[in-house]
Formats: structure tokens, sequence, C-alpha cells
């Protein structure tokens, strides 16, 4: 036993040699790399991260220039009234947007939820902002999955639009990944890693657009590994009926900052039945209490013909009943009853659509009712 023992410690000491003599190869190699061009490490003073390039944003201390983001809110917060508003801002249509400064760049829009108004809301934007939205924005309305071989069919054809090294806008995500589980970290990090393969085939910022869960105060719907993943993100938030976008997550700003906006709401046309289409633009309340974007009344349809036929009202009659004194106003039955005979539509419709149209001026802000009562806002 002795002897097995004694040849046994040897073989573990030759095995301990070699793994010495092993080690110190390695570290001659790796020397011989050091001493020259190759050196694949490189160690950073203090003063070398303190000079060293500042973070570079296309909208300042909100959306960096590079990697990946989101926008995210609950259904009707209108979101996707505020990615217009900050993809026409970012094509060229401004130099800044919520006071924050743009860095303009080409974007392309992904719209594969509410395609379908997204002509509408182009529309109410330009006739708003007086200008076309800019050329170098482009749409893409047709759908695609990122789970699978069309990232990069998609890469190339922003890149052919002109729109590398720009932002990218996929709204949303779950319609980019029909069937993908979002509760499964599986799932989620396959389409953390198509997202981001996409925004190294093209370069530039990639933006989902994305729901939040059952309760809106948990953030992001689906994996918290999508939240981790970020390099930046708007909250859009609505309580009652105030409207807000804050700073969910910078990795080189502040967070946490509200900023107020409006739906305003805009005439873009008008239906087969003579209705008036309208559509929405987010803008920032402090401009439209300035009265910037102040509520414009409607141009055609219905509504601008009872919204005339009220102010003539109005002008004559002064009911002193509510609003304050001074204040002219009318009962909402003799108010269908004076200016239902303006419409041009079979008689038996004419009080239904007085009704629908007194209801939209009075969501579009322009009349104010209570207690049965109507009068101008």
């Amino acid at each position: 036993m002795g002897a097995l023992n004694w040849n046994l410690d040897i073989t573990k000491h030759n095995q301990r040699l070699f793994m010495q003599e092993q080690a110190k190869t390695k570290v001659k190699k790796s020397k011989g790399n050091a001493t020259g061009d190759l050196m694949r490490f490189k160690l950073l003073s203090g003063d070398d991260l303190c000079n060293a390039p500042s973070m570079r944003w296309i909208v300042r201390g909100v959306l960096p220039a590079e990697g990946l983001a989101a926008l995210y809110g609950a259904s009707g917060s209108g979101k996707s009234f505020l990615i217009l508003d900050i993809a026409a801002a970012l094509a060229g249509g401004d130099y800044e947007w919520f006071g924050r400064r743009v860095t303009q760049c080409p974007v392309t829009y992904a719209c594969l939820e509410g395609e379908a108004g997204m002509g509408k809301r182009i529309k109410a934007w330009s006739l708003l902002h007086k200008k076309p939205v800019p050329n170098s924005l482009k749409f893409i309305a047709q759908p695609f999955d990122l789970l699978s071989d069309d990232v990069g069919e998609l890469a190339k054809a922003v890149l052919a639009g002109g729109g590398a090294s720009g932002l990218m806008i996929i709204d949303t995500l779950n319609r980019a990944a029909p069937g993908a589980d979002e509760n499964s970290s599986v799932d989620m990090g396959n389409l953390i890693a198509a997202a981001k393969e996409l925004q190294n085939l093209i370069g530039g910022l990639i933006l989902l657009v994305h729901h939040t869960g059952k309760d809106a105060t948990k953030g992001l719907r689906g994996h918290s590994s999508l939240y981790a993943a970020l390099d930046g993100a708007i909250e859009v938030t609505m309580n009652n009926s105030r409207r807000e976008w804050s700073v969910a997550k910078s990795k080189d700003d502040v967070t946490g900052d509200a900023h107020p906006f409006k739906l305003e709401i805009v005439p873009v046309g008008t239906d087969d039945d003579g209705e008036e289409i309208t559509s929405c633009v987010a803008c920032p309340v402090e401009s439209i209490d300035n009265g910037f974007n102040r509520i414009l009344p409607p141009k055609s349809g219905n509504q601008k013909i009872i919204f005339e036929a009220l102010q003539d009202i109005f002008n004559r009659v002064d009911f002193n009943q509510a609003g304050g004194e001074g204040v002219k106003k009318i009962k909402l039955d003799d108010a269908i009853e004076k200016t239902r005979g303006r419409l041009v539509c079979d008689a038996k419709r004419q009080t239904e659509r007085t009704q629908a149209a007194i209801s939209g001026l009075v969501a579009r802000g322009l009349l104010k009712f209570e207690d049965d009562w109507l009068w101008m806002a």
C-alpha cells in the first residue's frame, strides 16, 4: 500500500507540473500578443472616461441615437398620436419636441395596429401644423413577424428607403410577433434578440410601441426581461382626462418628469352622410393653454352647420340660466328643434343627426353642456 500511495503522489505531482507548464505557455502566448497591435483589452484611466464622447440623443434626455427603446401605455392613452408627433419632429418637422432638443434623422414607421386610421392622423397633423409630414418619414403598412426571416427583408426595405442609422418605430410589438407569448422568458428573449438583430442591420434606434398590463402601474406588459434590455423608455398615462408622458428609463439622464399633452381634434373631411370626419394630434398642454393650438371650429359637415346655427341663436338670445351671469345658453331640446332644419338629409333623421353634431361639438370643447343647458365654451 505504501508503494501505491507513493506512485499516486508522483502522478498528482506530475499532473500539477503539466498544468503549470500549460499555464506558462498560455501566458507567453498572451504576452506575445500584448507586445503587438492585436491587444484585445485596453485599460482606461478616469480622465479617459471623462473625456470620452458624451451620449448621443435624437430627443435630448429622452431617446438615445442608438439601441433599443420603448414607448408604452394603456389602450386609449394617446400613444399612437404621440408617436406620430415624435416621428414627424425627428424626420424634419421641428427642431424641438415638448421643449427637448431634437436631432433630425430618417424615420421608418411600421404601422401594424390602427393602420386604417393612419391616413387620417397624418392629414390631421399636416392641417394643424400647416405643413405636410416630412419626406424623410416613411411608413410600412404590411404585416411582418420578428420571429421569422422577415427581419432581414425588413432591414433591406429600410436601407433601400434611406432609413439607415435613423429611427425605426414598430407599432406595436404585439402585432410584430403574432403567436408569441409575451410572458414567456424564452419568447421575449427571442423578440429582444430579433429587435437587436434588426438594429445591428440598419443602425440607429429601434422604438417599440407596447401596451401596459392589466395593472398599468406595473409598466410594460409581458416578461421583465424586455424592460431590462431597453436603453430608454417613455411611459404614457391617462388619469381621468389628463394625459401625460414621462421618461420611465434613461441610461444617462433624469427620469420621471411628467409632460402633459392633449389630443387636439382636427376635422379632416366628411363622409357620405355629411358627417364630419375627425382625427387627433398630440399637442403640449402649455401651447394649447397659450392659444398656440387653440380649438378650431369645424370647417365642414353637419357640425359646421349646427355650430353656425347655434352661433346665430346665441347672438340673439340670453337665457341667463347656466354658466354664469351674462352667458348665453339654450336648452338642449330647444337647440335641436331650432337647428335641425338646417341639415340637408331625410327629415326622419334630422333630429338624430343634429344631436350627434351637438355631441361632437361638446366633445371638441366648442360647446359646454350641463343640466340640459348648452352654451358656447
